[in-house]
This record gives C-alpha cells, structure tokens and sequence, in this order.
C-alpha cells in the first residue's frame, strides 16, 4: 500500500537554482568580490550537490586550495547568500512547479505522509514552504543534507526521511529532477518520478519508472518523456497509487 510520497526541493518543488545563483552573485558584489556565476557555469557547478560544497569546489577550481582566511571568508559567502535567498523567495519570486500543490493536496486529504528530502540548507526549506502553504507546512518530515553524512547521489538523505517517516521504501515515491538525485532515492530502494527542470535539461533521467516535464494541470497537461504515462497528462493520487499496488513499485 502506499503510504507516502517524498520530494526533492531543487527543481522538484519549484524552479529554485537560478533564485540560487542570483542569490550567490549578490552576495560575492557585497562583500567586493569579482566573482560572477553566470547560468552557463551555475549549470556545469550543479553537478557537485549541496550549496557549500559547490562554492568550496568553485574556489577550489578558480582560485586553489583555501587558507584559514579564505574558508572562514566562504562561510560568511554563504550565510549571506542564504539570507539573501530567503529575501528573494519571500519577496514572491518563486512559485511550485505545476501540480505540486495540487498532488500535495490530494496526498493529504487522502492521509498520506509526506517529505522533504533535499542537499539544501534547512532555512531554505522552510522559507520556501511558509511562502507557498501559508496556511501551514504539509510536510511531516524534512529531511536536509546537513543532517545526511553524504549529499546526493548517496541515498542518506531519502534514507534519513524513510526513517523519520517510519514507512519502508516499498511504500513510497519519489520525486526527482536531477540524475545524482534519482540514483540517490533508487539506491535508497525508492521509485522515483522525475521531472526535467530548467537546470537538468541535459541530465539522463535514466531508472525513474516515469519521466514527465512536470506534474501537470488540468489545463496545462505536462509532456511525457519516458516510462509510464498519466492518464491526461496529470500525475495524479490515485494514478500513482494505481500503479503502485498493481505491483509495479
């Protein structure tokens, strides 16, 4: 039976990665750095998963090994640039992904459980989750790559949520949009569904039992890319629990 659904953040939930960058630019112009990250090198950094690691890889790369100085100075970097993020999304610049509240709200009402399984720093979840369900989080476990030993493509993370959810991964799905975070919940034994974001457009979605644009609307049905499909272009409820227990997961 399924029981419960878990979401990446990034790209899953909503469009979040250029917020990201812009937010990291902004923060090296304040503190007089000439730095820029422009979408064609953000989407080459992508590929090292978690905000920290990414701007320690950047430094690495473009200016060698960091001394004391230069580390203490990143750690600076990005507890600017999350408090500049935060500024951003609760300014109303991001918006879910289609069908995201709408899947969320069908799991609710029908007494799912549901998760956050992101590399993201946890004020990150939490600004964006207060900005978009006001009326409360629908989340009954996050789950963020500060609290996991290995970001993703290690299943940690979705293996830390399955924990906290108290449900095996048999009785769950995944949603995904990155190739290092559907190895992550597959290695974790999970399903996944993954959709393309503006970010992993070049990414294999290869071991996602379906792959879609995204989760669709009523009135703006999404594109199938491969794997099963939905039934009006919508990744509903009942859909995914149809396919669940006829044995398919």
């Amino acid at each position: 039976m399924l029981k419960a659904l878990i979401f990446d953040v990034d790209g899953t939930l909503a469009e979040t990665e250029d917020l990201h960058r812009q937010a990291f630019n902004r923060a090296f112009s304040e503190m007089g750095l000439d730095w820029h990250w422009s979408p064609e090198l953000y989407a080459d950094l992508l590929t090292v998963m978690g905000g920290k690691e990414r701007l320690a890889h950047y430094v690495r790369t473009e200016h060698g090994e960091p001394d004391a100085g230069r580390l203490a100075q990143m750690g600076e970097i990005h507890d600017r640039k999350t408090a500049l993020y935060g500024h951003l999304v609760t300014r109303g610049a991001l918006e879910l992904r289609p069908g995201i509240a709408r899947l969320v709200g069908e799991a609710k009402r029908a007494g799912l459980r549901l998760a956050v399984a992101s590399t993201t720093s946890r004020p990150n979840v939490d600004t964006l989750v207060a900005v978009n369900f006001p009326e409360g989080s629908p989340f009954d476990v996050i789950a963020c790559g500060d609290e996991a030993e290995r970001k993703k493509p290690h299943p940690d993370v979705f293996v830390l949520a399955l924990t906290r959810l108290g449900v095996r991964p048999s009785e769950a799905i995944a949603f995904e949009d990155s190739a290092a975070g559907i190895r992550s919940a597959l290695d974790a034994g999970l399903p996944v569904v993954a959709t393309r974001s503006r970010y992993t457009g070049g990414h294999s979605l290869e071991g996602a039992f379906s792959a879609v644009s995204d989760l669709g609307e009523p009135e703006a049905p999404h594109r199938h890319l491969a794997g099963v499909s939905w039934p009006g272009g919508i990744v509903t409820l009942a859909a995914l629990a149809d396919w669940h227990d006829r044995g398919e997961g």
